[in-house]
């Protein structure tokens, strides 16, 4: 994996579980990282853990804002964009019936308006180099549905359709756009899951687990890497199990 030496890789969502495994795994193989999210504290800890990654704090529902922001995180690294990881994501969880217009429209245009937005201009600076590697984090719940989530559901299925669509179309321009689907993983989100509950989901995974953080953290590794060339527009599942495609 050393030809992630010195790649300039943007991450969003980068303070929460996944979000920091990414960010030490890909620092670990020598990538200069930029890290977003929309918490400074957070963000001032992953920079004084880890030298020389630099952070920019911003909202990605501040749609308007988004080109402005590749633009100056582009910069921040040097000019170039070799990789965007977008891993930021919310839920807002309710039954359908019960579920409000603006529990609906805020999951959506975070996790996916936000992610097209952040790939189309991600994209216009990798044109420019003719290669450039997009990873968009999905969900296992985005294949198979899930009680309360047809807010959160919808928009990491069509998170998937929509990096098929921006694949073919940005192929031949050596730029590859991939998906992760993780499962469970043992993150601050899950440790707040019923234990009852918990035992019912670690039952339907035949290994028997949860997943850590950085599980998902080595597939972006892979598919940030050159050793993922050949591999466009697929979904990489990482759930132990749970679901196979």
């Amino acid at each position: 994996m050393n030809d992630l030496k010195n790649k300039n890789i943007i991450i969003t969502g980068a303070t929460g579980g996944i979000g920091n495994s990414i960010v030490k795994k890909l620092y670990e193989y020598g990538a200069n990282i930029l890290a977003s999210g929309t918490k400074i504290d957070k963000l001032e800890k992953l920079k004084s853990n880890f030298e020389n990654i630099k952070i920019l704090r911003f909202d990605i529902t501040d749609n308007d804002k988004i080109e402005k922001f590749i633009d100056d995180a582009t910069n921040e690294l040097g000019g170039n964009l070799n990789c965007l990881v977008n891993n930021a994501g919310i839920t807002k969880d309710n039954l359908a019936i019960r579920m409000s217009l603006d529990e609906w429209n805020k999951v959506i245009n975070l996790n996916l308006t936000s992610t097209f937005l952040f790939s189309k201009f991600g994209i216009k600076k990798m044109l420019k180099n003719k290669f450039g590697k997009i990873i968009n984090i999905t969900s296992v719940v985005g294949h198979t549905g899930n009680l309360g989530q047809s807010n959160y559901t919808a928009s990491k299925a069509a998170i998937v359709a929509m990096s098929k669509s921006l694949a073919i179309e940005y192929a031949k321009k050596n730029i590859n756009i991939n998906c992760i689907s993780p499962g469970f993983i043992e993150t601050a989100m899950t440790d707040k899951i019923d234990e009852k509950f918990k035992e019912i989901i670690i039952s339907k995974i035949p290994s028997a687990r949860l997943g850590q953080p950085e599980d998902i953290a080595n597939a972006v590794l892979f598919l940030a890497s050159n050793q993922s060339d050949y591999i466009n527009g697929e979904t990489l599942h990482v759930n132990g199990g749970m679901y196979m495609a």
